[in-house]
């Protein structure tokens, strides 16, 4: 028997009308339908008049459930992946299944669909030509503040809880930095929210949005944007001759831009 095939299947992130035409075909052709959550797939399948045989496949049985599953496929058996919401693998279970099957040489399709990334990078009007999907935003406050320092736009998901806190964090970096809090998508009580770090830090602050929550925050700024103007001067003036620490004490008095900073950038090269 020819050997068989992986199908990564995206789901609704909330509206189930959202699911594909190919999704549904593709849900229906195969053998087995594996289900970071059997119970929460089900209402999907049924919602649609699909049967499958549904298995679990999550973070607690990845490696294992991957062998099973490799094996069956090298059976001739087609086998959907899905998760509960969205695509598969994107902060979700999948890649040691599709590593698995890389490297057994099996095929792996990937169908396209709704992903809680790209609808909340759309939705924040901030720039999508270079953007950065970390998953889950670090509980760190260092590495919280490493990632904030990215130049690309980010976009993260967020626990409601921890909103108001990682706002703060960004807006004691950078408090007029463009945010979108993107909250329930495809959902009845969608809400998108934009404003500065410092506005959504003290909205949040007693008042923790419910639901599902994604961030989207705009690039930082890099030293030379920033400081530019600050920085030629010093520049010039140590191409007159002027020693670098002195010349930028000076131009910090006239410009307001610490002189430490100053000189960090200029001999950053």
């Amino acid at each position: 028997m020819s050997p068989g095939r992986l199908i990564i299947c995206p789901t609704p992130i909330g509206n189930l009308e959202d699911v594909t035409l190919r999704v549904l075909a593709a849900l229906r052709e195969a053998d087995i339908v594996a289900c970071e959550d059997t119970r929460r797939s089900r209402i999907l399948l049924d919602r649609y008049g699909v049967a499958g045989h549904l298995v679990s496949y999550h973070e607690h049985n990845e490696r294992a459930r991957a062998a099973e599953l490799v094996s069956k496929m090298r059976e001739g058996a087609v086998v959907a992946l899905v998760s509960d919401a969205g695509t598969p693998l994107v902060s979700d279970p999948g890649f040691v299944l599709v590593q698995a099957c890389v490297a057994a040489g099996l095929a792996v399709e990937v169908l396209p669909g709704p992903s809680a990334a790209l609808a909340a990078l759309v939705a924040s009007a901030l720039p999508a030509d270079r953007w950065r999907f970390i998953g889950f935003l670090p509980r760190k406050r260092g590495e919280l503040q490493a990632v904030f320092g990215a130049p690309e736009t980010l976009v993260a998901f967020e626990s409601p809880r921890r909103v108001a806190a990682s706002l703060q964090v960004l807006a004691e970096l950078d408090p007029e930095r463009p945010v979108a809090v993107c909250r329930e998508l495809t959902k009845l009580h969608e809400e998108i929210v934009r404003g500065t770090a410092a506005e959504l830090a003290g909205r949040y602050a007693n008042d923790p949005p419910k639901g599902e929550v994604a961030l989207v925050v705009g690039g930082a700024p890099s030293v030379v944007d920033e400081i530019g103007p600050a920085l030629g001067a010093l520049q010039r003036l140590v191409d007159a001759g002027a020693k670098p620490r002195p010349a930028a004490s000076v131009v910090s008095e006239l410009t307001g831009v610490p002189a430490n900073r100053l000189y960090r950038a200029l001999t950053s090269d």
